[in-house]
């Protein structure tokens, strides 16, 4: 998803594998995990059954791993088992009309298995519960619950108000929630890779995004919190981690609070403060045998510090998912995106100086209101100027309650935003071949995550540029660091042979 996350048409094409987190978040969405139910071991004195299932962000996901964690002290056990639940909750998405529709019909058939089940309770958390709470409990009576982003730790209070038969709700955005004190559940984990989230909410009011309003303003997490997090991950056997938020790169610890009250801080709160590039400096150093990735970036916010950083330290991987949204200046200033195409292609001159391995992906919406056909061919130069490995790519639609529904017009006809969409998509499917051809003859370093999907007899992972590499099992096991020798490619895919263990095994 990552920033901030996008209102736009469906029609989203990865030119990518599947990708482990997502944007961002401006927020990437993962097709295949949309409505994933959330199943975790059993605790045997839990005698009551939660259904859990998210939709959107990896924000999304990583925030019904905190709920589990919570409710699982209430009692419950997780069930992939719908019929026989005593709680459903839905972790919802605003970012596209077809998310909140998805979650529409899902709430429908929760509600046929209630007529069955009347003592079954149904909840919505996420960002449909803050901006449709009336609708949800007063005008549609569809749910018996509504738990914002920042409310999770009040689920029991929730619950036994519901249990008493009466509605619950509590949409409060916080200033200083970020859930540091609470140990996820990794649901569905493949015990190698995690998200560790290091941010909550976001201050970047970009006219087609609604996150400011439903996850309240950016704060960040205690640094300490985050490496004990890591640390107890690290000793479980979990070789990368994913440091998450909304915009990761304005990641500002100063003793607790919003950042935006940052010049309020006293001399020796500014003295020791922590910035991301400290912070995933320090992630780097005190653990060196794991991997580490983050998502996402916002381009006013990265500094050249981090890029050093990235260049400087071996386990960081050397890949940045770098949202532009459009290549005309004129366009991002009517987005309020606080950069413009020359200081984000000096950006990418910079990363490619300090580290020319990288790769780098994109988010791009066409059909802005008011984008011309200039504006249009801005952006496909600029596209071909980054050499952006892959991207995510959205034809514009309006969305309530952000500030472009409200002050501008959606002006670009339909068959134009599918018209230059294709353009785009064309342009990156071409770039992306390019780039991905780069690796055959070398020798990269992958983390096995799991079979191949291809082949049973083969391995898959990824590469620190964020490729997937397949090649022969042979004696290797996931969670292995090794060498390999790449082949061959498809557009999305590298092939290979393991040549041995590489140094951070």
């Amino acid at each position: 998803m990552p920033s901030c996350q996008f209102f736009k048409k469906n029609y989203l094409c990865t030119l990518k594998h599947e990708l482990p987190f997502t944007k961002h978040m401006e927020k990437v969405i993962e097709e295949n995990k949309q409505g994933t139910s959330l199943q975790l071991e059993n605790k045997a004195e839990n005698s009551k059954k939660l259904f859990i299932e998210s939709y959107g962000c990896q924000m999304n996901f990583s925030d019904s791993e905190i709920v589990a964690s919570i409710l699982s002290k209430e009692g419950y056990n997780t069930t992939t088992n719908l019929e026989e639940a005593d709680l459903v909750l839905v972790n919802t998405c605003s970012i596209r009309d077809k998310a909140e529709q998805t979650v529409r019909k899902r709430l429908d058939q929760y509600n046929q298995i209630k007529k069955k089940n009347p003592s079954m309770k149904v909840g919505v958390l996420g960002c449909m519960a803050e901006r449709l709470k009336s609708k949800f409990l007063e005008e549609e009576k569809i749910v018996d619950m509504v738990v914002g982003p920042d409310a999770y730790k009040d689920l029991p209070n929730l619950l036994k108000e519901v249990e008493e038969g009466r509605d619950a709700i509590n949409v409060i955005l916080s200033k200083d929630e970020t859930y540091g004190d609470v140990s996820p559940v990794r649901l569905q984990s493949n015990g190698v890779t995690a998200f560790v989230s290091i941010t909550r909410g976001c201050d970047n009011m970009c006219t087609f995004c609604v996150v400011p309003f439903t996850r309240g303003r950016e704060r960040s997490r205690d640094p300490h919190s985050i490496l004990e997090e890591i640390k107890d991950l690290h000793q479980k056997g979990f070789k990368e981690i994913t440091l998450l938020g909304q915009n990761v790169d304005s990641y500002l610890w100063y003793g607790g609070g919003l950042k935006k009250d940052f010049d309020k801080a006293t001399d020796m709160q500014k003295a020791t403060a922590v910035d991301f590039a400290q912070l995933l400096e320090q992630c780097a150093i005190s653990f060196p045998k794991m991997r580490f990735r983050f998502s996402t970036s916002n381009p006013q916010d990265m500094h050249m510090e981090v890029i050093q950083v990235i260049g400087k330290y071996h386990n960081v991987c050397k890949y940045i998912h770098l949202p532009v949204q459009s290549g005309s200046t004129r366009v991002l200033k009517e987005m309020n995106r606080q950069h413009t195409r020359e200081e984000y292609m000096e950006l990418i001159d910079n990363i490619y100086k300090v580290v020319p391995e990288i790769s780098i992906s994109q988010d791009m919406i066409t059909g802005f209101p008011t984008e011309t056909e200039q504006d249009h061919l801005e952006t496909l130069s600029l596209m071909k100027y980054a050499r952006y490995d892959f991207g995510y790519m959205f034809a514009y639609s309006e969305r309530p309650g952000t500030l472009a529904a409200r002050k501008l017009q959606d002006d670009v006809p339909e068959e134009v935003k599918k018209r230059r969409l294709s353009e785009v998509i064309e342009t990156q499917r071409t770039i992306g071949l390019e780039r991905i051809q780069r690796f055959v003859g070398q020798t990269v370093e992958v983390l096995i995550e799991k079979e191949s999907k291809r082949s049973t007899q083969e391995w898959a992972g990824r590469n620190s540029q964020n490729t997937t590499v397949v090649f022969p099992k042979e004696n290797y096991k996931v969670g292995d660091f090794i060498l390999v020798e790449i082949t061959d490619c498809t557009s999305a895919t590298l092939i290979g042979k393991a040549v041995g263990y590489s140094d951070m095994q």
